[in-house]
């Protein structure tokens, strides 16, 4: 379900400028940072660099089943 939220123009503009480089829109560039600080507020103790990792990770198709012996 998608709402509509009020923000603040400065927020907008980073936003855009920041997902015109990784090819985002500006909705998709927020929710990126949302999860970002929402996985940074859940493990505080974790380097950005794991978790732009498991971002990444997350958006990869998945390659195949792992199979043991």
């Amino acid at each position: 379900m998608a709402i509509n939220v009020k923000l603040p123009e400065a927020l907008v503009e980073t936003a855009k400028r920041y997902g015109a480089i990784e090819r985002r829109s500006v909705p998709k560039q927020i929710e990126y940072w949302a999860q970002i600080g929402r996985i940074a507020t859940e493990n505080p103790d974790m380097p950005f660099s794991v978790i732009r990792d498991i971002l990444v990770a997350d958006q990869e198709e998945p390659v195949g089943e792992y199979r043991f012996g």
